[in-house]
């Protein structure tokens, strides 16, 4: 059976789309925005990926593999479309936007 995939964006690269599975995607997405705050200051990219492994399919993401990744790029579409903010902060916070 092929996998399903869907077009995500990158808010560091407008314009540069990337297709992706989307039951991985939306497995992730449903873990952030569990996970994340409605406000600032929110959480680092650790302490939202800790928070949010055992939220995730052990199916799809064994023992938490390729979680990093997944995040990082569901956490740039997201920011790309307006879901989530960033705060200008070192270490870098997220939050859900608005």
């Amino acid at each position: 059976m092929p996998v399903e995939r869907i077009a995500i964006e990158n808010v560091v690269s407008p314009g540069h789309i990337v297709r992706v599975d989307r039951t991985k995607y939306e497995a992730m997405k449903v873990a952030l925005l569990a996970v994340l705050p409605e406000s600032a200051p929110g959480l680092t990219v650790a302490q939202a990926k800790m928070q949010l492994l055992p939220l995730l399919p052990q199916d799809l993401f064994p023992g938490g593999a390729k979680a990093g990744w997944w995040l990082k790029a569901v956490q740039l579409d997201l920011e790309a479309k307006g879901v989530l903010a960033r705060e200008a902060t070192k270490p870098l916070r997220l939050h859900r936007a608005g």
